[in-house]
């Protein structure tokens, strides 16, 4: 035996024996304990017998989109970007053998700092310069993932390199009608305008497709050291990222949005308008056409929420009372909503 008991999602024996001859440093008896899980890829921290950490990633138990929990694809992106200035684990090890633990895994080293998933952490974790270093520091690591020489890191063949936002429209809008709980005509509309004004793409980057400030692991002192969460990660149109940034982020001035999250709300955080000042000075990039990605941020958002918000209805958190889940149901109106008042700016 050489690993403490079954974590699920682990086959203990198995695992730990795959670490043991795969992943330099990792030394047998092995603890496994759940950092992240959900519908999202189920995430470990390892503890070795020798003091080493590391972290094991792999999908979730349920039923899950492939498309959306390669492990191959994912570990391939963050092995590609381990010498670019994007920061990042360092990536150990993959398991594509399905016998050894029920699905493919990978193995990254296990890098140091916070999460920073609410208002109590970081103003815990974080004084207000290090806020503001933060928001500066995740804006230079965005501009850093779109400036990534993708022959280099050959991701070159990752994904199409045309046509990104018409491929991500007709996407989402397939999951909205398979998984919607009622009509909502505004999501509708706003689909049919987004598609009638597409902003010429440029040259394709690397797009994250997720980009938030709890996507990363912080440093003390506010600077970015791991972006994490790669599984939805494609080439396109690199503003797709900052419009979603834009709709993920609420600084201290900033009026609330749909998503509602407080992380970034404490003295010290920069604003939307600075942030995406920030990012057009570090790349160049004109941010005139902002206004649409926005709007495409928050009609992505609504379609994501409404597809959590079905499974939840479904019953994937067991019996449930409808008024205790409709804040998600709030939250696709409210996401609606917002993307029609940017569209309108465009107007």
């Amino acid at each position: 035996m050489i690993a403490e008991d079954d974590v699920a999602g682990i086959d203990t024996a198995n695992v730990s024996q795959w670490l043991h001859e795969h992943v330099e440093g990792a030394v047998p008896p092995f603890r496994f304990e759940i950092i992240a899980g959900g519908h999202s890829n189920l995430t470990y921290r390892v503890l070795s017998a020798n003091g080493a950490s590391f972290v094991l990633r792999r999908p979730p138990l349920g039923h899950v989109l492939a498309s959306a929990h390669d492990m191959g694809r994912e570990f391939r992106i963050i092995s590609g970007l381990q010498h670019s200035a994007v920061p990042v684990a360092p990536a150990l090890g993959m398991c594509d053998d399905a016998a050894v633990n029920g699905a493919p895994f990978y193995v990254m080293g296990y890098v140091d700092g916070h999460v920073v998933r609410d208002r109590t952490v970081a103003e815990a974790a974080l004084d207000v310069p290090a806020r503001a270093n933060a928001s500066r520091s995740i804006v230079d690591t965005l501009a850093a993932i779109h400036a990534v020489d993708l022959g280099a890191a050959g991701l070159s063949d990752l994904a199409r390199h045309e046509g990104y936002i018409p491929r991500q429209l007709k996407r989402w809008y397939g999951q909205w009608n398979q998984q919607k709980t009622r009509e909502l005509p505004l999501v509708d509309e706003v689909h049919d305008a987004l598609t009638g004004l597409v902003p010429e793409q440029g040259a394709a980057t690397i797009v994250h497709g997720d980009y938030r400030l709890d996507n990363t692991i912080v440093s003390d002192g506010g600077d970015i050291v791991a972006v994490l969460d790669w599984e939805i990660c494609t080439l396109g149109d690199p503003l797709a990222d900052v419009g979603l940034l834009q709709v993920y982020w609420t600084g201290p001035g900033d009026t609330a949005t749909a998503w509602g999250g407080e992380s970034t709300v404490a003295d010290g955080f920069w604003d939307r308008p600075q942030m995406a000042e920030r990012y057009a000075e570090v790349s160049s990039r004109d941010l005139s056409q902002l206004d649409f990605y926005v709007a495409f941020g928050y009609w992505k958002l609504a379609c994501i929420l409404e597809g959590v918000y079905a499974r939840y209805v479904g019953g994937a958190l067991g019996d449930r009372d409808l008024v205790e889940l409709e804040p998600f149901r709030v939250q696709v109106d409210g996401a609606a909503v917002q993307a029609a008042e940017h569209l309108e700016r465009l107007r």
